[in-house]
């Protein structure tokens, strides 16, 4: 727990980080494969193919 406290007063607990391109990219990235997760049905587990 100190450790921890510690990260954060020196660096900040995350709250005030900067959206870059990259995490643009990325959520779009996820959007898609999530989109294609749902259009297989939204399973984990899908039928082995013969």
């Amino acid at each position: 727990m100190k450790i921890s406290q510690k990260i954060r007063d020196e660096h900040g607990d995350g709250s005030s980080a900067v959206d870059t391109e990259f995490d643009a990219e990325a959520r779009a990235g996820m959007q898609a494969k999530s989109e294609e997760f749902a259009a297989q049905g939204n399973r984990v587990y899908l039928p082995l193919a013969d």
